[in-house]
């Protein structure tokens, strides 16, 4: 290399902040470049959703500049909101996606400003489950590493299983507060096989009303009825076809 050469000059980038829905936490963050692009293309292309989640990760993981920031360690709303916050720095916080109406079977083409997305947490929810009045848990958040923690699964209800066995933080009585990292997964499964049907759909409860992405879209069809769309994840959001 020719010493009297001069290095290329670095590129610089603006940093923003967010605040994680789950914890109000202010985290700094950069757009993300070419070779992050290339990233997530590449594993659009393989239609494989967790090359697409690996993908999403690794952005994210590298855009995110506050170090005290474990991208595993997020709960699964956080890392949707962080990841569409990201794309709206990156590209365009206005995105168009085309959603075909059941009713009149046409298709429309609606803009979605990715600045105006929130995550939306209902008034009733609760993390805490009581299954009577001297025992309850407490339950947490999936987190984005919730697929390297799941053993391997038999269907839908299966999964849900496992899910949940991930999410229960702390088991209590009037006596004693239980570490659920003391216990081993047989264990785990034993207690809940136990729970009452009543126990159970708050449990369902817990995860139908945790906070969750939430935008709306309102067009007309051809047919003069005005219609709303609600989008609640991240696929909704790129992927209506």
């Amino acid at each position: 290399m020719n010493k009297n050469v001069k290095s290329l000059p670095k590129i610089g980038y603006p940093i923003f902040t967010l605040k994680l829905p789950s914890t109000d936490k202010e985290i700094k963050y950069r757009p993300f470049l070419v070779k992050e692009e290339k990233l997530l293309l590449m594993a659009q292309s393989s239609e494989d959703p967790k090359e697409i989640i690996g993908a999403i990760k690794q952005v994210i993981s590298n855009c995110i500049l506050s170090e005290d920031v474990s991208v595993d360690e997020l709960c699964t709303f956080d890392m949707e909101y962080i990841f569409i916050k990201i794309r709206a720095k990156s590209i365009n916080n206005v995105i168009e996606v085309t959603y075909r109406d059941l009713e009149d079977d046409k298709r429309y083409t609606v803009e979605i400003n990715l600045d105006e997305i929130e995550v939306k947490k209902e008034t009733d929810h609760t993390n805490k489950i009581e299954i009577n009045e001297q025992l309850g848990m407490v339950m947490k958040y999936p987190k984005t590493n919730v697929a390297n923690n799941i053993e391997s699964v038999d269907g839908e209800t299966d999964l849900f299983f496992q899910i949940l066995k991930g999410c229960i933080e702390k088991i209590y009585d009037s006596e004693t507060v239980y570490d659920i990292s003391e216990y081993s997964a047989d264990e785990l499964d034993d207690f809940i096989q136990q729970l009452d049907v009543k126990t159970f759909k708050k449990v369902q409860d817990f995860f139908a009303t945790m906070p969750r992405l939430h935008y709306e879209v309102k067009y007309t069809n051809s047919l003069g009825k005005e219609k709303n769309i609600v989008l609640n994840n991240l696929t909704d959001f790129f992927t209506l076809g």
